[in-house]
């Protein structure tokens, strides 16, 4: 500052727009400006010719005895200090310089007040920055690294020097910090990246591993970016941040999904996510082979995408209950079916999966197919049934063969006991004829009881393709004269391509044994006249033999009609063995075989022959 003179105009003094104050060597105040007392409000009632101590009582950081060497001393001299109120703290900066008379004798101070709180606020703010950007470095483990081009000057901040595990006063060159690196891939990308930033001014930001100066082995993010001026690279700033424990969270959690991935798609059922929109977005490998599509065709897609609407809405639903209750639904059977309309069998549960607020956002799902399970479970079903209806059948036979062997054998004993008690010649011989008779008949008896057994028995039934038309022809010719002399009239109306799954031999009897019973028990009153006919179904063929002859009381006979030696008119030729026979030929097909009878009317027998795969 300049000297003044003693003289100075004291209007221009106070009308000045820096705050000032003119002491004496007594330290009184001679004259200050305007503004000067508006940082003084609270000694607002001092005047001039006032020690200049007063005024600075109440501040804090400017002590009398401080204030005192500032204002005896020969040179400028600067103190901050404040002054507290109920409400707020004002920051003050003043300036203490001599002032002069014309022949350069000390005559006083000037002091001079200017208002830091600005100031004092933005270095309260940086200092907080700074220590914030500390504590965020030591959080993080994120350093910085600077390289001047002009000095080929490489510096590293602490945390830098930190991570490298290097001494504070270490400063490396460029070479020795990418030797740090480690060799092979990191140190030759590092390198790379530092010549493209150097030439081309390309940032760069890069996960690489270094060893550190203890030999320990670290992954790093390594970035840096380049400062130009006038077009020109003079600088390059980086970071350099510790993620080796990010780094091998990540492995171990991508190992982890790895591992549960391999075991989701190597189940041997179907595995799906839902989100709490029933949308899919994980599946399995067995859910895509189930589905026959990708995983990516597969994510984002629902039921109603996928399935019959009716099936959709019923696995909507179960999601619904499953997501609300929060109760699992498991081992519960459920049936799909796609779009082309084919159905599966499913074993289904569904658990929800809940956050950490324990609400439900989603479900996993697991479904195994049993359709298999159901089929066997279906034929195991029939082989009871067949099992009961077999032992039915063979308690029925064991009767059958008890009360005729035993009708028989009394017979024999019979007429045996006769024969012996017997004098008369012609009466032996009479009795001889009769026990001959009664052997043929036994004889009879044996081989209808052998034939049944055969068809019981024969579990390795070999069914050929044959043809319907071809086989009714052939039987046609065998009773060609039986036929003629009965005058019946056949009706065939079999389709010449149409084919059954049979026994070629069952096929022969079948068709034998419904044109027989056919004209044998015609009506006597009219020509017999049959009609054939046969229709393909989805499942098997459907073959009609209708007559016209005497028909059957079903009301009385229906249950009796299959039976083995039942017969229900007074024919010489009947044996009642006939319908028993083909009934289990039948049946030993997986076939079955109806009636339909009015009494004086006819007969329709309907046999069908069944050609699903066992």
């Amino acid at each position: 500052m300049k000297s003044t003179q003693t003289d100075l105009n004291r209007p221009i003094l106070q009308q000045l727009p820096l705050a000032t104050a003119l002491i004496d060597l007594d330290f009184n105040l001679i004259e200050a400006s305007h503004t000067w007392y508006q940082f003084f409000k609270s000694n607002s009632e001092l005047t001039n010719n006032q020690n200049i101590f007063s005024f600075f009582e109440g501040h804090e950081g400017c002590t009398p005895e401080l204030l005192e060497q500032y204002l005896i001393g020969n040179d400028i001299r600067t103190i901050r200090h404040r002054v507290l109120n109920e409400t707020s703290t004002t920051w003050l900066e003043s300036t203490f310089a001599p002032w002069f008379d014309g022949n350069k004798t000390i005559q006083g101070t000037i002091i001079q007040t200017i208002d830091i709180g600005r100031e004092i606020q933005k270095d309260i703010e940086l200092e907080q920055s700074r220590e914030l950007f500390q504590a965020t470095t030591e959080v993080s483990k994120i350093g910085s690294w600077e390289y001047t081009i002009e000095t080929e000057k490489l510096s590293w901040c602490p945390m830098t020097k930190k991570i490298h595990e290097v001494p504070e006063n270490y400063e490396p060159s460029v070479a020795q910090a990418i030797d740090f690196y480690k060799q092979g891939y990191s140190r030759n990308k590092i390198s790379m990246l530092f010549h493209k930033v150097l030439q081309e001014g390309t940032s760069f930001n890069e996960r690489l591993q270094i060893i550190t100066q203890k030999g320990e082995e670290r992954w790093v993010a390594a970035g840096g970016k380049a400062i130009k001026k006038d077009g020109r690279v003079i600088k390059i700033f980086g970071t350099f941040q510790d993620i080796h424990q990010q780094v091998v969270a990540e492995k171990r959690t991508k190992e982890s999904e790895r591992l549960l991935t391999t075991l989701i798609d190597n189940l041997p059922i179907n595995v799906f996510i839902k989100d709490k929109d029933s949308r899919k977005i994980l599946v399995n490998k067995a859910e895509c082979s189930y589905l026959d599509a990708s995983p990516e065709e597969l994510i984002g897609k629902t039921d109603f995408d996928l399935y019959d609407e009716k099936v959709a809405k019923t696995s909507r639903d179960e999601d619904l209950e499953v997501m609300r209750t929060q109760n699992s639904m498991l081992g519960e059977e459920t049936i799909n079916v796609r779009k082309d309309g084919s159905i599966t069998h499913f074993l289904t549960s569904k658990i929800p999966l809940l956050d950490v607020d324990g609400k439900a956002y989603g479900l996993i799902g697991m479904s195994m197919d049993i359709t298999n399970l159901k089929q066997k479970e279906e034929q195991l079903r029939n082989l009871i049934n067949v099992t009961a209806i077999q032992n039915k059948k063979l308690i029925n036979f064991a009767h059958i063969v008890s009360h005729n062997l035993r009708s028989h054998s009394a017979n024999f004993s019979m007429l045996l006991d006769f024969l012996i008690k017997e004098k008369v010649p012609s009466e032996k011989e009479r009795i001889l004829n009769m026990l001959s008779s009664a052997s043929d008949n036994l004889l009879d008896t044996l081989e209808n009881l052998n034939e049944v057994v055969d068809i019981s028995t024969n579990v390795n039934l070999d069914k050929k393709s044959l043809s319907l038309n071809e086989g009714i022809e052939r039987v046609q010719q065998n009773l060609s004269a039986f036929l003629e002399k009965n005058q019946v009239e056949i009706f065939n109306t079999v389709d010449k391509s149409l084919k059954v799954m049979s026994v070629p031999a069952y096929l022969e009897s079948i068709i034998l044994n419904l044109l027989t019973n056919a004209v044998k028990y015609s009506n006597p009153s009219r020509s017999p006249k049959i009609t054939l006919e046969a229709s393909k179904t989805e499942k098997g063929v459907t073959f009609l033999v209708k007559d016209n002859g005497l028909g059957i009381d079903l009301d009385r006979y229906g249950d009796k009609i299959f039976g083995m030696y039942k017969t229900f008119h007074n024919n010489k030729d009947a044996r009642g063995l006939g319908l028993y026979i083909i009934k289990n030929q039948i049946e030993a097909m997986d076939g079955y075989i109806q009636v339909e009878s009015s009494v004086g009317k006819g007969s329709v027998f309907k046999v069908f022959f069944n050609e699903e795969d066992e």
